[in-house]
Order: structure tokens, then C-alpha cells, then sequence
């Protein structure tokens, strides 16, 4: 049985309208998140896997029991492996189409699979939410995981809010990025304060910022001063501070913030005097472009658009 089949036109309905609206309703599907991952997993699964995955998305409906999910969710690391999900550069286009944000680089058959399981079973509104949350609670780091790299295609988002808080709380670095990273839900769904503790805690357990999305539209003044204020605690305990710091410091820079600037551009080394540039290149205050001055060979790198945080990112 194809649990992802269309619904087929009726008798005596208009054929040219009912056409359209087919044609529409599977272009529709054809991008849902659901269709997406099952057509992956098909593609890369033998045919047990694929007979055993189809036959838990059978049996799992609207009415499953929280025993048979929790059940199916276990076994499929047991059933379908664990290899990393083979996506083409159309998968990843076909990704960002069904889920403005959504990037599964870097998932794995069981993650996939895992989360599909979900969708199709976990049901809506607060008893999805409720599901989520306790399935959250008992995960193993893997599972954990998985359950958080879904929150882009869950359904009522705004729900999930404070179990993806949680998971931003967790020490374990793999959890944290599986919200934080390649993920519009923390941009779209965190209020501020949320937000601006999750950038802080990346630092804490030595994450990085660049695959966080959402970092230049959700800048804001007080996160700026919460990242100074922990630059200065790494200053002064002799540790280094991460360059990616200073990309969220640079729009809201005050004065004590263009402080740390100059600093970094007199003092630090070559990564970092170039992500000192590119905050001073983004702060609307005219001291700013002065102290910019001061590094005329970076400051021409970044008007040509030979340094961006992207290529920094990557070099460093």
C-alpha cells in the first residue's frame, strides 16, 4: 500500500477544475516535508528497510498509541541503519521550497526517518505538543537529536517553543546544534530573550555562530552588551574570545562596545582584526568608520567584498 497516494477525482465533477485543483493539491504534496523525507529514505533504503518503514507509517494513524510510536522510534535506528541521508543539490532546493530554512545537511537515515515517524503519528496542536515534549524528556543523546532537528516541519510551532528552549539549555553540544544550527525555527519562533541566550550559550559550549540563522536580522542592543560583557570575562581570565562574537556586537555598538573593537583591531590576530573590520563596517556610529580608517587594508577588503563573515567563517 502507498501510504502517500492522491485522492482520485469523482464522477460528475468539473474535470477541467477538478483537474487544476489535483495538479495543485500534488505540487502541493509533492513539497510537503513528509513526501520529501519518504521519498529520500525510499531512494537510499534496500527494500526490507523500505517494506519495514512503510509498515510502521501504516500502522501508526491518527489514534496510535504512545507505546507503538515510542516503540517504532526505537527500532528504527535497528531497522534502517544509521548512514548519513544522500541529498542532492535538488533535494536541498526542494528542502528550502517545502520549508523556507529547512537544511538537512548533515542528517542521517535514522534522523529522517525518526522525524517522518512523527509527523505522521505524532497528531496536532497539544497533543502533538504534549508527545514532543515527553518523547524530549526521554530521548537518548541520538534521539534528542533527531526530535530537534524536526522542529522546522512540526505542526504549530509556537507550541513547541519551550521544549526547544529546553534543548538550547543542554551542556551537550550535538543537542544544542540540533536546534540551533542550519534551523529557521529558533529566527522564526524564539522571542528575544530566548534568542539571545541561545547565541550566548553557543560560546559557552564552544559552538560556533555562522550556521545559526537569523544572526544579522535578530541582532539587537542587548544582546551586543551580554557579548561584550563575556568578552570581557574571557579577557580577563587570559582565554580567547571567538571572532564570530564581535558579527552580532557591530550593529548596536555603543561606546564602550567600539572600545572592544579598537582593541581586538589594534591587538588581536589576523581573524580577528578582520571580524573587528566587519563590525566596525556595520555600525551606523561615525566613530566607527574612523577607527575602520585605522586598518585601511581591511577596510578595502571589505567594500570590495573580499571579506565577508562567510569566508571568515570558513578560514577559520
Amino acid at each position: 500500500m502507498d501510504v502517500w497516494s492522491e485522492p482520485r477525482l469523482v464522477a460528475g465533477c468539473d474535470w477541467e477544475r477538478a483537474g487544476a485543483s489535483v495538479r495543485a493539491d500534488q505540487r502541493e504534496s509533492a513539497l510537503a516535508p513528509n513526501k520529501l523525507l519518504h521519498s529520500w529514505l525510499h531512494r537510499q533504503l534496500p527494500a526490507a528497510a523500505r517494506v519495514w518503514l512503510d509498515e510502521q507509517l501504516g500502522k501508526l494513524g491518527s489514534e496510535v498509541r504512545d507505546r507503538d510510536l515510542y516503540l517504532a522510534l526505537g527500532l528504527v535506528p535497528r531497522r534502517l541503519g544509521k548512514a548519513d541521508l544522500e541529498l542532492s543539490a535538488a533535494d536541498l532546493a526542494a528542502a528550502e521550497q517545502a520549508r523556507p530554512g529547512w537544511d538537512p545537511r548533515g542528517w542521517s537515515v535514522d534522523q529522517a526517518a525518526r522525524v517522518l515517524i512523527l509527523l505522521h503519528a505524532g497528531g496536532t496542536g497539544e497533543r502533538f505538543a504534549a508527545r514532543f515534549a515527553q518523547l524530549c524528556r526521554t530521548a537518548d543523546v541520538a534521539e534528542a537529536i533527531a526530535l530537534y532537528r524536526g522542529l522546522p516541519l512540526y505542526p504549530d510551532p509556537a507550541r513547541l517553543e519551550a521544549q526547544a528552549a529546553e534543548g538550547t539549555r543542554t551542556n551537550m553540544r550535538a543537542v544544542f546544534e540540533a536546534v540551533a544550527h542550519r534551523s529557521p525555527y529558533p529566527k522564526k519562533q524564539f522571542a528575544e530573550n530566548r534568542w539571545n541566550h541561545m547565541v550566548l550559550k553557543a560560546l559557552f559550549v564552544g559552538s560556533t555562530l555562522h550556521p545559526i540563522q537569523g544572526l544579522d536580522e535578530r541582532a539587537n542592543a542587548t544582546l551586543a552588551r551580554m557579548l561584550c560583557d563575556y568578552a570581557h570575562e574571557r579577557w580577563a581570565a587570559g582565554r580567547p574570545v571567538s571572532p564570530e562574537l564581535w558579527r552580532c556586537v557591530g550593529p548596536h555598538a555603543d561606546a564602550e562596545a567600539l572600545g572592544d573593537l579598537q582593541r581586538v583591531l589594534a591587538t588581536g590576530d589576523a581573524t580577528e582584526r578582520k571580524a573587528a573590520a566587519l563590525a566596525l563596517a556595520v555600525c551606523p556610529d561615525a566613530k566607527a568608520s574612523a577607527l575602520l580608517g585605522q586598518a585601511p587594508d581591511l577596510a578595502a577588503a571589505v567594500a570590495r567584498g573580499e571579506l565577508t563573515w562567510d569566508n571568515l567563517s570558513e578560514a577559520s
